[in-house]
């Protein structure tokens, strides 16, 4: 890699780094009532929130698990293109993704906990 792209690499990965630090201090409600629900083993795994992966910012991760959770929301919507290839991404990086829809996690919790639970299980 020449110096030009690692300086590049180098700054982007700061960005990444500063982004998700921002969405982590003012997360959704969506990902709050979510991350209530499963931050410190509650699930029996470690999440992390606002993670960088490669190119990416997953909203919550099970390192151990090679899980990514990813909370659909209005920010969402018309990104189903770039949302694909996202997942594409990680997947071809060894994770599994696993989308809720913030409508679910905000109406009906307990669902979309069991459906995490069920993507653990199947890991």
């Amino acid at each position: 890699m020449s110096a030009f792209a690692d300086r590049h690499a180098h700054r982007r990965s700061q960005e990444l780094a500063e982004r998700a630090a921002l969405m982590r201090a003012v997360p959704t409600e969506s990902e709050v009532r979510l991350w209530g629900a499963i931050r410190a083993g509650r699930l029996g795994t470690r999440f992390r929130q606002q993670v960088v992966v490669g190119e990416h910012i997953v909203d919550f991760l099970a390192p151990a698990a090679r899980l990514v959770v990813e909370v659909d929301g209005t920010c969402h919507e018309g990104r189903e293109v770039a949302d694909a290839r996202r997942d594409r991404v990680l997947r071809r990086l060894g994770y599994r993704v696993l989308g809720l829809p913030a409508e679910l996690v905000m109406r009906e919790l307990g669902v979309a906990v069991s459906r995490i639970v069920e993507a653990l299980a199947e890991g």
